[in-house]
């Protein structure tokens, strides 16, 4: 089974800190590598957290704020030098053409990577390739900003002791699989017989947004909801005044969509204890993670 983790690269808001890199995050999944809002520096985290850039496959950008977008550049020149021959596919909010183009080309390279540009218009489904479903919804906080929902395929579980007791082994499940029923000494054996489905998980990525339904809707039911928590509640006031949100609106965020777990980032320059943050969303949401630079995360099936 392949690797399955989440791991952040950065959560610091638009101001780093010694400790806090500007927001970036890698999920490794089902062989690919899906990299969320690099920001500046993302490329040297990669060092950092002993991990090859080489494993980006996809990247999204939630939105054209520097802290967001600044590392795409230096990140598609990395995957350009270390000659990587998988298509890179770019998600992003197609109003920000003109930005993309400026980080893509930012420099002077010789390009021999394959880029596959998404730029997103209108909420709802961007792309259904087998591997992933990748949705999109609009958020609310001043320029067009995207939330992200990526969700794996559905996967047939076979039930080993009903495919003992039939007889079924080897090249047979396969075709089973394939046909939806297969003929053993007689008699025919269907699918749902010795199987069930598992629903492929889902995980929903929100950040640089007030408290909005589109917010809930795209986290509905997710296995994991990395979302922005920038401020305590005590600061609410600057939450409202930048569009973003509290620890505590984070966490009713994850209640209402009625997630498994939720990790706070984004965090703002002003807090050093984290802690702080994780236990005012907690109140609300008891499984929630606080995110550091670094950390790792599991993402089991």
């Amino acid at each position: 089974m392949s690797v399955r983790d989440i791991i952040i690269l950065g959560c610091s808001s638009q101001q780093p800190t010694r400790f806090r890199n500007h927001g970036a995050y890698l999920v490794r999944w089902n062989d690919e590598g899906l990299l969320f809002d690099p920001g500046e520096g993302t490329q040297r985290q990669f060092i950092y957290a002993e991990i090859a850039p080489t494993v980006v496959s996809r990247i999204f950008i939630s939105h054209f704020h520097g802290d967001h977008c600044l590392g795409v550049g230096s990140m598609l020149m990395r995957l350009n030098l270390d000659k990587v021959t998988q298509p890179i596919h770019c998600y992003y909010p197609a109003s920000g053409k003109k930005n993309f183009d400026r980080l893509r080309y930012g420099c002077v390279y010789r390009e021999n990577i394959t880029v596959v540009e998404h730029p997103v218009k209108q909420a709802g489904l961007v792309e259904d390739d087998g591997k992933f479903k990748i949705e999109a919804v609009f958020l609310e906080h001043g320029i067009e900003n995207i939330g992200w929902r990526v969700t794996e395929p559905d996967m047939i579980k076979f039930h080993k002791e009903e495919l003992k007791q039939f007889g079924i082994d080897g090249p047979q499940v396969r075709k089973l699989e394939q046909d939806k029923k297969i003929k053993v000494d007689g008699r025919w054996v269907s699918l749902e017989e010795v199987s069930h489905v598992r629903a492929g998980d889902s995980l929903a990525y929100v950040v640089d947004t007030r408290f909005c339904k589109q917010a809930i809707e795209i986290a509905r039911g997710a296995k994991v909801l990395i979302c922005e928590s920038t401020y305590l509640e005590e600061d609410r006031d600057k939450a409202e005044e930048y569009m973003h949100m509290t620890a505590k609106q984070a966490a009713q965020l994850a209640k209402d969509a009625g997630v498994q777990q939720l990790i706070i980032t984004h965090f703002s320059a002003r807090y050093r204890d984290l802690e702080e943050l994780g236990r005012e969303a907690r109140e609300v949401f008891p499984n929630t993670l606080v995110a550091e630079d670094l950390k790792r995360f599991p993402f089991p099936r």
